[in-house]
């Protein structure tokens, strides 16, 4: 391991929790591509040579984050650094996109769930009442802030009461949003790695265009039992079914995006174009909807007729 490996390894990290936390509005977006440095210099060095690359970075970026006052990333640093490990170790292996994705986002949330529950108990709190109470402060104090400045009582007693519901929202769905989120994260890492390990010369696994990805077949009987599963009286059945669904909801969306991309690039649509209609996907939630039930019945449509060219090469 040379020692510019190690420092372009921390130093591409600590770039992008310095973006993070410094760029306002855009700034969360860096921090999702934390993992990107530990995933390009431990797929170039191999594993062995990679983890003892990632241990020598998250000591550097513990020790400027110490000295800078903000110990709290530590803990993330080390996180991503595992899981760009982790990643480089699935793309030796040549999995599928979905497989690669499926494994890195179970094995993130296991070290996710592993050191919120060491802080947690630190704390003397649980693992969800932590994350609750984190997000709960945050909206007080600017509820407060919102009070302060209210032109009416009435308006601040309507905020308070939205935040309320909002929270109670949360607390009922938060395991499905730390999933997509989680997942999300990994593939846009994923996808932004083709580009960079171009650049680097480095091997990138031969994915399926990912526009012809589609949701597995199967899937479909997880929607059915989560559906039905909401009816039951269980609060706790309820609770799995709901989240439950929302995932697997979010996969079918992705599907349905697929099809979209197929359909740009098959009639070369330009790129303004384009722009205009994944910002068009994302205000309009209509079309996120449309999209949903697109990739839930592709299945039987089979709007890019990628079944029938598979069972007529077959025959």
């Amino acid at each position: 391991m040379k020692m510019s490996d190690a420092l372009g390894c921390a130093g591409g990290a600590i770039s992008l929790l310095l973006a993070s936390i410094l760029i306002p509005f855009v700034g969360p977006f860096f921090s999702l591509l934390i993992p990107l440095p530990f995933l390009y210099y431990s797929t170039k060095l191999g594993l062995i040579e990679g983890i003892k690359l990632a241990a020598a970075a998250v000591g550097v970026i513990g020790l400027a984050a110490y000295l800078a006052g903000y110990s709290r990333i530590i803990l993330p640093a080390l996180e991503f650094g595992i899981v760009g490990v982790v990643l480089a170790e699935l793309f030796r292996r040549r999995l599928s996109l979905g497989r690669t994705v499926f494994l890195a986002t179970l094995f993130m949330l296991v070290i996710g769930l592993g050191m919120l529950g060491i802080v947690s108990l630190s704390k003397g709190m649980g693992p969800m009442e932590m994350v609750l109470s984190y997000l709960g402060g945050h909206l007080d104090a600017a509820v407060q802030t919102y009070e302060d400045g209210a032109p009416s009582p009435l308006a601040a007693q309507e905020l308070e009461a939205y935040v309320k519901a909002f929270m109670a929202t949360i607390s009922q769905v938060y395991p499905s949003l730390m999933i997509i989120g989680t997942g999300f994260a990994l593939w846009l890492n994923i996808v932004i790695a083709k580009p960079l390990f171009r650049l680097g010369k480095l091997a990138y696994p031969e994915f399926a265009p990912m526009d012809r990805w589609q949701a597995p077949d199967h899937l479909v009987w997880g929607l059915i039992a989560a559906g039905f599963a909401l009816f039951l009286s269980s609060e706790g059945v309820r609770f799995l079914a709901v989240n439950a669904l929302i995932v697997i909801l979010a996969i079918y969306l992705f599907h349905g995006l697929s099809i979209v991309v197929f359909f740009l690039n098959k009639f070369h649509v330009p790129s303004w174009i384009r722009l205009g209609i994944y910002f068009l996907i994302i205000i309009q939630q209509l079309f996120l909807i449309v999209l949903t039930f697109a990739g839930l019945f592709d299945q039987w449509i089979d709007f890019r007729k990628i079944h029938r060219r598979a069972d007529s090469q077959t025959m």
